[in-house]
């Protein structure tokens, strides 16, 4: 093995932190590389490494999926100039994330325009490519002619939402299946805590059992509550003002995006057989996850600062809105809508599975 892919496999030191911010850390393992094309064409390319441990979902041996799509868009947004945030990223799983090699990213420059850039990210671990995605970022065009969006989750969904506060609903599960929740309640398994975000499942087994929603798998849903764990900033010292200066000059929405991303894939695969009455499947995996990030600003923003005292920053809860649209050809499609607390739709998922 050589020196140099030695040090891209190196797993000492990685850490398993809570928080988003730590769990997306990167470093930067080479300089940018240009590649001549012609006298007129050259590509620019920037390599990232991981610093901490993805989790995996229940005692596999596989990384939550959520992480390498969420970090390659993280990994991206450190190669685009200031003002540029993700709007739209579709990633294709190739191979199963190992948890026992670091992921490197290699970062290609496709495009750098005025209003829009583009980005490839190949995710590799051991040398071999395990997902690979193109990201799109934008610029705030400071004007908005046209706007509409389907009724607000808070609108559709009153009575369940109302029934419990969001930190007072359980925490969702490693694996959204009933023999694990069994397992866990029974003291087989130990439910460990998921990092980066906080993220709570909403009971929907009253809706689901509804005469109009029975045996119309489409029409199934399920609610989950997430907020993201710890400070978006990487300065640990960072004082709340300096946080709050930051957060109001856009310095963190890119990681916000990212964290909106990363739970869009939380529990998705488990929605499918659920929905479609299946208790038993031999394998499942995410083939494809497309995230469209609608809004920008506010909306994406995740510290709720008229809560938040100088003791402690205190963060919104959004809520992803889940359902499978059609399966076929051993295969099915989870989409879904994620919410801000005012009823805003910040983002679309549609994952091929």
């Amino acid at each position: 093995m050589s020196p140099r892919r030695a040090a891209d496999n190196d797993r000492s030191g990685l850490t398993a932190p809570l928080n988003f911010v730590e769990l997306m850390a990167l470093e930067r393992i080479d300089g940018t590389e240009v590649t001549q094309y012609g006298a007129a064409e050259s590509e620019r390319v920037e390599r990232f490494r991981s610093l901490a441990a993805p989790a995996s979902p229940g005692e596999g041996t596989r990384s939550f999926g959520g992480h390498v799509y969420a970090q390659s868009a993280y990994a991206a947004s450190k190669t685009v100039g200031k003002g540029f945030v993700v709007h739209d990223m579709t990633g294709t799983f190739i191979l199963s994330g190992r948890l026992d090699v670091p992921y490197v990213y290699t970062v290609r420059h496709v495009r750098d325009g005025f209003m829009y850039c583009t980005r490839a990210v190949d995710a590799r671990q051991d040398g071999k490519i395990c997902f690979s995605c193109i990201c799109s970022f934008k610029r705030d065009e400071d004007q908005c002619d046209f706007h509409h969006q389907p009724p607000s989750v808070q609108e559709r969904f009153r009575d369940v939402l109302s029934a419990k506060r969001p930190q007072d609903q359980p925490v969702s599960p490693s694996v959204d299946a009933e023999w694990w929740i069994e397992n866990v309640q029974q003291g087989h398994i130990e439910e460990r805590e998921f990092p980066g975000l906080d993220v709570r499942k909403t009971d929907m087994m009253d809706y689901n059992k509804t005469k109009t929603q029975k045996g119309h798998q489409e029409k199934y849903r399920q609610l989950t509550h997430y907020r993201l764990k710890g400070s978006p900033d990487e300065d640990p010292t960072a004082t709340p003002s300096l946080i709050k200066e930051r957060d109001q000059a856009g310095e963190y929405d890119n990681l916000y995006a990212c964290a909106h991303m990363y739970s869009s894939d939380k529990n998705s695969l488990f929605l499918i057989p659920r929905a479609l009455g299946i208790k038993h499947w031999r394998q499942m995996a995410s083939l494809t996850l497309t995230v469209i990030i609608h809004q920008r600003g506010e909306a994406l923003r995740m510290i709720d600062w008229d809560a938040s005292t100088s003791n402690g920053l205190q963060m919104k809860w959004f809520i992803q809105e889940g359902w499978t649209p059609c399966s076929g050809e051993n295969r099915a499609v989870h989409e879904s809508h994620l919410w801000s607390p005012d009823g805003t739709l910040v983002a679309t998922s549609l994952q091929d599975e």
